[in-house]
């Protein structure tokens, strides 16, 4: 793999839990917001913490497209799972809230079973070739 795709898998991996991170961080400081009160929902994206959860939460999105663009979903989706291991930290040391044994417990089976699927191939080799992008009928 190039340096390229490992940087867009570290963006999938940052960027969703940072993003949630500010969002909750937003939130927290607005308070309760109703989807019937269109003036709330407004005033909530213009809060600066929860722009640039959405920011970040974009870009993740970016991220994602680009690195399924190259490589298997059963590849992508375990590195946005290592978000859940940077949203419990966050969630720790940013936000102090108390998480419990099994939490950590379950978060240290998601890095076990990430571990597994790094260790094999980005894109499987086997089986069925990807389709054709341009239809039969549309080649000269």
């Amino acid at each position: 793999m190039t340096l390229r795709k490992y940087l867009v898998l570290a963006g999938i991996t940052v960027f969703s839990p940072t993003g949630d991170a500010l969002l909750a961080r937003g939130m927290k400081e607005i308070g309760g917001i109703s989807l019937h009160n269109f003036h709330s929902l407004i005033l909530a994206i213009l809060n600066p913490w929860v722009a640039g959860g959405i920011v970040l939460l974009l870009t993740f999105f970016a991220s994602y497209m680009s690195a399924l663009s190259w490589a298997d979903l059963t590849y992508v989706l375990p590195a946005t799972s290592l978000g859940y291991v940077l949203v419990a930290l966050i969630a720790r040391f940013g936000f102090h809230e108390t998480i419990s044994p099994a939490r950590w417990a379950g978060i240290a089976l998601i890095t076990a079973g990430v571990g597994f699927v790094a260790a094999g191939p980005s894109v499987t080799t086997a089986g069925a070739p990807h389709p054709d992008p341009i239809p039969q009928e549309a080649k000269p």
